[in-house]
């Protein structure tokens, strides 16, 4: 509801056409929250409206649920999972309609080769989820996810040049 009412620019209640298709939607998560990217991205499917990026970082669904195929309202699609633990994120996801979608890839990172020193998390995650917990502290990981959403923003207005009168 939320972002219905954010795209909803005339606050009328009903999204035209062109308020749908203004939209400027980039969803991103880690775990629960990746999966959770991609059911909001079906939801708003079901509404027209248009997302430009999903970025699942360590995806784990919900027993209902399935984030391994990306909804053609996406225009594209990135992947970031580790394979090891208890909770370990999806390893490959695909478009459902490869003309709409482009999936940007499948990133594996490894934290048993390259182990990411991690402050925090309970002892069950120390314990039975320890890469799983270093995707969520890895900062190459979230600097390229960083990096993705910012190339996906709207570039900032202009700067208006002036020349000064004489």
């Amino acid at each position: 509801k939320a972002i219905l009412g954010l795209l909803d620019r005339n606050h009328d209640g009903v999204l035209s056409n062109q308020e749908k298709s203004e939209a400027h939607i980039i969803l991103f998560g880690h775990s629960w929250g990746a999966s959770a990217v991609v059911m909001l991205s079906r939801q708003l499917a079901r509404a027209g409206i248009p997302v430009l990026l999903t970025v699942q970082v360590d995806s784990v669904p919900k027993p209902w649920q399935s984030d391994r195929v990306i909804p053609d309202n996406v225009a594209e699609a990135v992947n970031f999972y580790q394979p090891h633990g208890l909770l370990h994120g999806e390893g490959h996801i695909t478009a459902a309609d490869d003309s709409k979608t482009q999936i940007l890839g499948n990133y594996r990172f490894d934290y048993q080769k390259q182990p990411v020193h991690c402050q925090g998390g309970s002892w069950f995650q120390r314990v039975f989820t320890p890469s799983h917990l270093q995707s969520q502290c890895d900062p190459r990981l979230w600097s390229q996810v960083e990096g993705l959403v910012r190339q996906h923003m709207e570039p900032p207005p202009a700067a208006i040049q002036t020349t000064p009168s004489l």
